[in-house]
């Protein structure tokens, strides 16, 4: 009989050929937002209002992304966020690329034997559109999660414009993944301060709820920034403590992703009751309880959500 380490010898899991697909296919994606904003031709359409805008750059990226993850891996369910009429896909927009140190990690011996079938994938290709048309760039990510069973248990952001006021001759563009018992990569680690408190929160979709919730963690400092993927980073990287979004407005696809590498550094990611989502294929997609998420503390956050928001959000 085979001992696990020969097992192991073998081709690596499903499950980390996925993230390493997607973590290949979300630098692909990246790349060709930074293109379509260097054409300058944006190609704006509004879907909903002025606050709910798609690009050139969120249809060609999710082409890209369904396309290329679902020709290697056909049998999963992709759900992303634009509606795109089926048409083929321009062969220059596949990636078939597969991210080397993440065939290398280890699997998690609880999705070793996961199936395809088993899979939904939850794809932002642009998260912080409107950010994105008004020059806003470091809000801008490209956001694919991975759940199974109803849990987000791997997540890739590409940050196509990470550094782009650090002058020429800087790297344009980085991506962080995690995965929970695995750990997390592409970017260190930092907490607040002990002792200082610091909310982000919406930038564009704010009303008195949301504020009332954001003043009620009794803040030091409020930051107001777009794109959700943006907001997660702000907690892995030290420079918020908490997300608090007391409104629906977020959808499935704009945390699946956040939420896994936020899990996998010890954070937590609820809606505004301490309620955990769901990410299977056939749950709503909007996250209508809001959304609390923590590095650390995340009780004393939960604790001071205020009546009149619990009352509002109803639970999923």
């Amino acid at each position: 009989m085979m001992g696990p380490d020969a097992a192991m010898a073998g081709s690596p899991a499903l499950v980390m050929r996925l993230v390493a697909s997607a973590f290949s296919v979300a630098e692909r994606a990246g790349s060709i937002v930074r293109k379509v904003m260097h054409s300058g031709e944006l190609g704006i359409v509004e879907k909903t209002g002025a606050n709910d805008l798609q690009t050139m750059a969120d249809r060609l990226a999710q082409k890209s992304i369904c396309a290329s993850l679902s020709r290697r891996f056909p049998k999963i369910t992709i759900i992303g966020e634009e509606d795109l009429p089926q048409e083929a896909v321009e062969e220059d927009l596949i990636e078939n690329g597969l991210a080397e140190e993440i065939l290398q990690k280890p699997c998690p011996a609880e999705y070793r034997n996961v199936q395809e079938e088993e899979v939904v994938v939850w794809v932002d290709p642009l998260d912080g559109t409107k950010e994105y048309t008004e020059g806003l760039l470091d809000h801008v990510t490209v956001l694919i999660g991975i759940a199974y069973q109803g849990t987000a248990i791997a997540g890739v952001i590409n940050q196509p414009f990470f550094n782009y006021q650090a002058g020429p001759g800087a790297t344009l563009g980085r991506t962080l993944w995690g995965m929970p018992g695995v750990g997390a990569f592409g970017f260190q680690l930092q907490e607040v301060p002990e002792g200082r408190r610091i909310v982000t929160t919406t930038r564009s979709h704010s009303n008195k709820l949301v504020t009332d919730c954001v003043q009620a963690m009794e803040p030091h400092e409020v930051i107001r920034v777009g794109g959700a993927g943006n907001k997660i980073i702000q907690l892995v990287e030290g420079k918020a403590s908490a997300y608090v979004f007391a409104s629906p407005g977020c959808k499935k696809w704009d945390t699946c992703a956040p939420e896994a590498i936020l899990h996998a550094v010890g954070g937590k990611l609820t809606d505004m009751h301490g309620n955990a989502y769901r990410y299977d294929a056939s749950v709503k997609h909007m996250n209508s309880a809001g959304v609390l998420a923590t590095l650390r503390n995340h009780q004393y956050y939960s604790s001071r959500v205020p009546q009149s928001v619990l009352q509002a959000l109803s639970t999923n």
